[in-house]
């Protein structure tokens, strides 16, 4: 191991997407860490040379080195490989480390049956966290307090927002905030799709169903109930109400509902507790 790598350090064990979001978030918004005090444990070799190359933070393909340097470990594996890795570093771990799993599934439970520790933070963030904009829920112990609670939420809250929920909630909130950016893009390749059968351009029909997501979004925002907005938009006899007479027909709000049940299923399915 680098000896040279202190231990005040934050690592990340699993170079992804998610990881790399946070990481950018902290760069762009805390001013106590810098790339230096960054390690990520990553296995491919290009994914390492990028993450170093665009974010300046140290990386090294042994799991143990991250987990050894750091008091703070992000463990940002998939959940199929956190056996593997929680068996590798557990004599590394003692009550002085915080472990924070942003791993679906994985339960704080069965992290401590692993690594015998009570400090350990579970998370389910999203994708639009690469641009700033997550949503992420913390789950913990409540015997565990103390500044480095606050530091992870900081680190979470650098990348867009957070709440903190028991950890029972978990499989919804997988399902709906962990899973929804899925279902909200596949509804907004259909209404392209849509637009252009209707005769636009695939440009113009992405560029008018971007704009109109985010708007809608910003007006929600406001305060504005869904149902509210809903009426608003839809006069007696004009186009959204044809247009919602075909989603009333075909079920959309139950399969909009059944979707979200049956992707809760799935992770209570996946669940290592």
């Amino acid at each position: 191991m680098n000896s040279m790598i202190p231990l005040n350090m934050l690592s990340f064990i699993g170079g992804g997407n998610m990881a790399e979001a946070l990481i950018k978030g902290i760069l762009r918004g805390m001013a106590t860490l810098k790339p230096e005090d960054i390690i990520v444990a990553e296995p491919r070799e290009e994914r390492r040379r990028y993450l170093s190359e665009n974010y300046h933070v140290q990386t090294t393909p042994f799991n143990r080195e991250a987990a050894g340097s750091s008091k703070i470990i992000f463990l940002s594996v998939k959940p199929q490989n956190m056996e593997e890795v929680l068996e590798e570093i557990k004599d590394l771990i003692d009550q002085e480390k915080v472990i924070v799993s942003i791993a679906a599934g994985i339960t704080i439970s069965y992290i401590r049956s692993k690594l015998k520790t009570d400090r350990i933070i579970r998370v389910m963030p999203n994708t639009p966290a690469l641009v700033g904009e997550g949503m992420s829920v913390m789950s913990l112990c409540e015997c565990f307090g103390g500044p480095e609670v606050n530091i992870v939420r900081e680190i979470l809250m650098s990348a867009g927002k957070v709440t903190t929920l028991p950890e029972h909630y978990m499989d919804a909130v997988t399902a709906l905030s962990g899973s929804g950016p899925g279902f909200i893009a596949f509804f907004v390749e259909c209404l392209i799709e849509a637009g252009i059968k209707a005769g636009l351009s695939e440009e113009i029909s992405k560029e008018l169903c971007l704009e109109t997501f985010k708007g809608t979004a910003r007006l929600l925002e406001t305060g504005i109930p869904p149902d509210r907005l809903r009426e608003m938009v839809t006069s007696p006899g004009g186009t959204t109400q044809a247009g919602l007479k075909i989603l009333g027909e075909r079920d959309f709000k139950g399969i909009v509902i059944e979707a979200i049940l049956s992707a809760k299923k799935r992770a209570e399915e996946l669940k290592k507790v």
